[in-house]
């Protein structure tokens, strides 16, 4: 069997036990209904990351997190490989010209959008945060977040991103998690009722962050492939961090996967591996497991080292006394011969799992359609 039962949570891949005390107690609310830890689940704000919660008549805000909206698109161009092989240096060093990456990192072009004429904005206290949003769309952010040049197994092009809504969905979050009667250090999740006016405005401002998100991923992959001459063929989204409506046993829910991956039977989706790994583009299939996962799968490899482990501590103004050190990452990445830009030492691929390992827990519940190999990584550094 693909999955152990603890309790009544089903858990794929290899049990961390804080995330399952995590999960547990956010089963405990009366509104909630079921769960599930997918293989890459780890420790994360009160729900675990790799974790997926569903809730009658309830939505977490703590439980979709502050990325709201984060996920993955990947997208394939009608370029030759052995063109990008050629000029893959330069290639990673215009799109880390051309792109920006970073805390609060700002667009280095004015993006207008027709999202920002949603009447949506006029909610309080949504206003005041549209000058930041809008400088910050088509920005990528810092952490794990990326832009990845891609080979397939038939050696076509593609380019993969993952990043989230930025600035605005983490003012969403804190808003609404204090306003929910949260606090930093809660170990509880905020829920909110759906049918009140909190609940519904959370679930208006949480689809403009996710609208936020596809915005800003939709203009990332279609600048990068202007800047390398290319047209896209084919197109794969996703969110991972999000609330969505669905129809379990008859009953209709609010699922919160934070970390994890909508796969309904014949849904693609697209999940990262890390930097020196390979990802893929997954199709759900229909199968008992398949619905024991709410219809889930993970959304990349999983962290197996914390940043501080890997990184170590911040001792005036600078990270020292971590485990992994800049060479050993760089010597990782030239062997799977990746050209990259950016990146700190707690993305290192020594910090993750190796994401087809993870996948095989989740075999009869998604179909690999694709397998994607990174030739250039671009992060903040």
């Amino acid at each position: 069997m693909p999955y152990k039962l603890h309790d009544t949570i089903p858990v794929w891949g290899q049990l961390q036990e804080s995330a399952l005390t995590q999960i547990k107690n956010c089963l405990r609310h009366d509104t909630a209904v079921s769960a599930a830890l997918m293989a890459d689940h780890h420790h994360g704000y009160v729900q675990p990351i790799g974790g997926v919660l569903a809730y009658h008549q309830a939505v977490s805000p703590s439980g979709v997190g502050y990325d709201i909206g984060c996920g993955n698109k990947a997208v394939r161009l009608d370029i030759s490989a052995n063109e990008i092989r050629k000029n893959i240096s330069t290639i990673m060093t215009d799109i880390i010209n051309v792109i920006s990456f970073g805390v609060g990192s700002k667009n280095k072009q004015p993006v207008d959008h027709v999202l920002f004429n949603d009447p949506v904005w006029k909610l309080e206290p949504l206003m005041k945060w549209k000058n930041l949003a809008s400088s910050q769309l088509g920005s990528v952010g810092s952490g794990n977040h990326y832009v990845d040049i891609f080979v397939d197994e038939q050696d076509r092009v593609w380019i993969g991103v993952h990043f989230g809504s930025r600035g605005l969905g983490h003012r969403i979050a804190t808003y609404f998690i204090k306003a929910g009667g949260g606090k930093p250090n809660d170990v509880s999740p905020v829920i909110l009722d759906v049918s009140t006016s909190i609940g519904q405005d959370y679930l208006s401002a949480m689809t403009l962050a996710g609208q936020y998100a596809y915005a800003g991923r939709n203009w990332v992959c279609q600048r990068i492939a202007k800047l390398l001459g290319a047209n896209i063929l084919e197109a794969v989204h996703n969110h991972h961090n999000y609330a969505w409506k669905e129809c379990h046993n008859g009953i209709n829910l609010w699922v919160v996967r934070k970390g994890a991956t909508p796969a309904y039977p014949q849904q693609r989706s697209f999940v990262g591996g890390s930097m020196g790994d390979s990802s893929v583009v997954v199709e759900g299939l229909d199968s008992k497991e398949s619905k024991k996962a709410l219809y889930s799968t993970v959304h990349g490899a999983g962290r197996i080292m914390s940043r501080t482990e890997a990184a170590g501590k911040y001792r005036n103004g600078k990270r020292s006394g971590g485990k992994i050190t800049h060479q050993m990452m760089l010597a990782w990445i030239r062997q799977e011969g990746v050209e990259l830009r950016g990146a700190n030492t707690d993305e290192s691929p020594h910090c993750y799992r190796r994401l087809m390992q993870v996948l095989e827990h989740h075999a009869p519940t998604i179909r690999i359609l694709h397998t994607l190999q990174p030739i250039g990584v671009a992060m903040a550094g």
